[in-house]
């Protein structure tokens, strides 16, 4: 039984009772409450542990402070991947409390006629500015939800003048805990095992869409993330951004770096100004903190829009990540002292620094970028629409609309550069405010492997690219009439009486195909990776409909064979490094419709993989380790006697026809040291990554995808001595194959395989990032693929 299913009552009946009646009714969640007794009280990865705020406290807590304060709103916006309620905290003085409706409509104006708001502004110095503060969006980060929780009540009772002036000029909002999952179960990650400050781009969790949507119902003017835990200089203990270059060119960086940098330093001075409140020698002694910006030239940038802040800064918001020293008392009197020093230094600059806020939307909506070339922002993006699988484009045009992109939809036939388009055509004009997030979203990226030693983290995410979508940039002007949308709703249709052809086209194509074969239909597939369902159309209608894809009725090719629901084991990282490494392949395989078991190393060396038809291996090499820190120890083989028992498992199941699938270098490295391939496993560096050109062989496996097409790399892997191997895809052999990101040294990959198979057993192994964080959701078909390969 799952551990959070069967729990008590009390906590759900105390939470119900805090929230306003709007608002249990508009979401209606499914109460899943916190089993005292399976809370953890610490992380083997924390150097320091103290006796935090357990999840199971914060709902009655908040419940309490509400009772005692007018000025209080608690609200659950949501729940989390394992159904814990996601609080919202909003405080404000008495008067303005039940009028934030006409507070937001007035913020709207900023993007719809910003002059009118800058004015409007000029003439009302008593205006109240939105400031969100982000509780721990990794889990075993305590301290920042703890800090949260003090400022939360100190806001709510107390009546000093600096409280008094910070209320009358702000309205705070409080994310309380944004990963409850991480909280409760001690891990960074969520409780699908992703990394909630890496899913920013793609918001593929719950937690991060009640963020996002939090962020477009308020557009902060200051929005602070609060992390741990950080000393790269121990005279100056935390770090507080703004960041190293590079900066993302889509951001309006003058109007940002004009306010960041101060703001930063008096979070500086206010943590300073209290030191002799702390209890620790690195606090008493400490001469200011860490700002990246400030104290360094690379390594810790600001240029993915993955991260909190920096997606919270293409709405306007002056964003920062704020990392405690430690996780301790001390460490939440650090964080609680850095964002008092915001909330002043935004109160007695506020006219100042939202009159640069509107600036940036001006700038959007007048298409007038001053410190930009002319030509890097497009006119316009074209979305064709492909009418056989509209599911891509539509994904895509929903997930824009969401992110408060506005997107059209041509009434006529129009042209555009002097190509032609037809009705339904999906245009994304860039004369609005949120021309940055648009153009990061869609466009190509760049390479910026000279631009700096290193990056924090991936430098390459183009939506178009890695989703399989086309976005064509139009430097003309794009006229045509064409109508707001607000929503795109999917459905499907069948023509014809069968069998219907399903194309290998996208990753509902693939899921539509696992849902038929859970059905009882008859599937079969050609070797060009398309699918055929012999059976009636009124027994597939139903899911069509539901998957969005319009199919027709077709002849099945002499080559197509029957496949048949499959049985997958994936090889589960437990938290090694604080991640899981195998989440993302996780993700991809279940949004493809497979079932998928995590399996432990040590269940797998114990009971072996007879009962599964495939295995797969997505994540560290160090799953199989013997070296291991103590921290990951348990996530691991616990003794040479169970790798080779692993080994011997893993042998066996292939030796017997099972389908093994590695994915990514780490994973390619252990496939090596379980012996089973012979390949020469070379890889770039650790912090490289970017998107790729590559050519794929085009059927079988690599299906659906050409000889003049694209990939994703993560600390690159490539092939050589495949002699042994079939060789399905290799990087482009041009010079000039690379297209995006970050990636020095990368000239010895050119030309060389990327995904191979062995001729002699069902092993493949694939070294482009087929399942990485919801983003590549183009490569999900490369893992079907070999799946269904026979």
């Amino acid at each position: 039984m799952n551990k959070k299913k069967a729990l008590s009552g009390i906590l759900a009946a105390g939470i119900l009772a805090s929230v306003p009646l709007s608002a249990a009714q508009a979401i209606t969640p499914k109460w899943i409450n916190v089993n005292v007794s399976e809370e953890q009280a610490g992380s083997k990865f924390n150097n320091q542990n103290y006796d935090f705020m357990k999840f199971s406290e914060i709902g009655p807590k908040l419940e309490e402070i509400e009772k005692q304060s007018n000025r209080v709103k608690v609200e659950v916006k949501g729940t989390s991947a394992d159904g814990y309620p996601l609080y919202v905290v909003t405080i404000a003085d008495p008067t303005t409390q039940g009028k934030f409706g006409k507070i937001q409509s007035l913020r709207k104006q900023m993007f719809k006629n910003p002059e009118k708001a800058q004015d409007w502004i000029a003439n009302n110095p008593d205006f109240k500015v939105p400031v969100m503060i982000n509780g721990s969006i990794h889990g075993t980060e305590f301290v920042g939800s703890d800090a949260v929780m003090q400022l939360i009540e100190h806001f709510a009772t107390e009546n000093d003048e600096e409280t008094k002036t910070i209320l009358e000029n702000n309205i705070l909002i409080f994310n309380v805990v944004q990963n409850p999952d991480g909280r409760v179960d001690a891990t960074r990650f969520n409780g699908e095992g992703i990394d909630l400050n890496r899913d920013f781009i793609t918001q593929s969790q719950p937690e991060t869409q009640e963020t996002v949507a939090l962020i477009k119902e308020w557009n902060p003017m200051v929005f602070l993330d609060t992390h741990g835990y950080v000393n790269y200089d121990l005279n100056n203990p935390g770090l507080i951004e703004p960041c190293t270059p590079p900066h993302n060119p889509n951001y309006e960086y003058d109007l940002y770096e004009k306010w960041a940098l101060d703001q930063a330093k008096a979070m500086e001075a206010e943590i300073v100004g209290d030191k002799a409140q702390f209890e620790g020698d690195l606090y008493k002694n400490m001469e200011g903190t860490y700002i990246p910006q400030r104290d360094d030239s690379a390594g810790w940038d600001d240029y993915p829009p993955i991260f909190t802040p920096m997606y919270a800064m293409y709405h306007g918001a002056y964003g920062h990540t704020l990392e405690a020293p430690q996780n301790d008392e001390d460490g939440v009197r650090w964080m609680y002292n850095a964002i008092m020093g915001a909330l002043k230094f935004a109160t007695e600059n506020k006219e100042e620094m939202i009159t640069d806020q509107i600036e940036m939307f001006k700038r959007g909506i007048n298409f007038d970028h001053p410190f930009h070339e002319e030509g890097f922002f497009p006119k316009a993006y074209v979305l064709p629409v492909n009418e056989e699988d509209p599911t891509v484009t539509n994904k895509a045009v929903n997930h824009l609309i969401k992110n408060d992109i506005e997107v059209v939809q041509a009434s006529k036939a129009f042209e555009a550069d002097g190509k032609s388009y037809p009705k339904g055509t999906y245009i994304v004009q860039m004369d609005q405010a949120k021309a940055g997030l648009a153009n990061t979203m869609l466009w190509d990226g760049e390479d910026i492997t000279d631009d700096t030693p290193a990056m924090y983290d991936i430098s390459a995410w183009s939506l178009p690219e890695l989703w399989g979508f086309e976005a064509i940039a139009v430097q003309g002007d794009v006229d045509t009439v064409a109508s707001k949308v607000t929503n795109v709703k999917e459905q499907g249709s069948v023509s014809g009486k069968g069998p219907f052809i399903i194309s290998n086209s996208s990753v509902k194509a693939v899921q539509l195909v696992n849902q038929l074969l859970q059905q009882g239909v008859e599937v079969k597939r050609d070797s060009e990776g398309n699918f055929y369902a012999e059976s009636a159309a009124n027994a597939v209608s139903e899911a069509v409909k539901a998957s969005g894809l319009n199919i027709e009725s077709g002849k099945v090719p002499a080559d197509a064979v029957s496949i048949e629901k499959v049985s997958i084991a994936i090889l589960k990282d437990g938290g090694m490094g604080k991640v899981q490494s195998h989440s993302g392949t996780k993700l991809a395989l279940k949004r493809l419709g497979f079932d998928v078991k995590e399996l432990t190393p040590s269940e797998v060396a114990e009971k072996g993989l007879e009962s599964f038809d495939v295995f797969v291996y997505s994540g560290t090499e160090g799953l199989i380790s013997l070296k291991l820190s103590e921290a990951n120890k348990e996530f691991g083989l616990q003794s040479q006697v169970e790798f080779d028992a692993f080994k011997s498992n893993v042998e066996s199941f292939v030796n017997k026809g099972g389908k093994y699938i590695a994915v990514g270098a780490s994973a390619s490295r252990a496939t090596k040291t379980l012996g089973l391939t012979d390949d020469v496993i070379n890889t770039g560096g650790s912090n490289s990554n970017g998107i790729i050109k590559v050519a794929y062989e085009g059927t079988g496996a690599t299906a659906g995808y050409g000889e003049d097409d694209l990939g994703f790399v993560y600390r690159p892997v490539w092939f050589t001595s495949t002699d042994n191997d079939e060789v399905l895809a290799t990087i482009a052999d041009d010079e000039n194959f690379f297209v995006a990101g970050h990636w020095a040294g990368r000239e010895a990959a050119q030309g060389q395989a990327i995904m191979v198979k062995e001729q002699d057993k069902d092993v493949t192994l694939i070294g482009l990032e087929a399942g990485f964080r919801d983003h590549t959701d183009y490569l999900f078909r490369l893992l079907s693929n070999s799946i269904f390969e026979k």
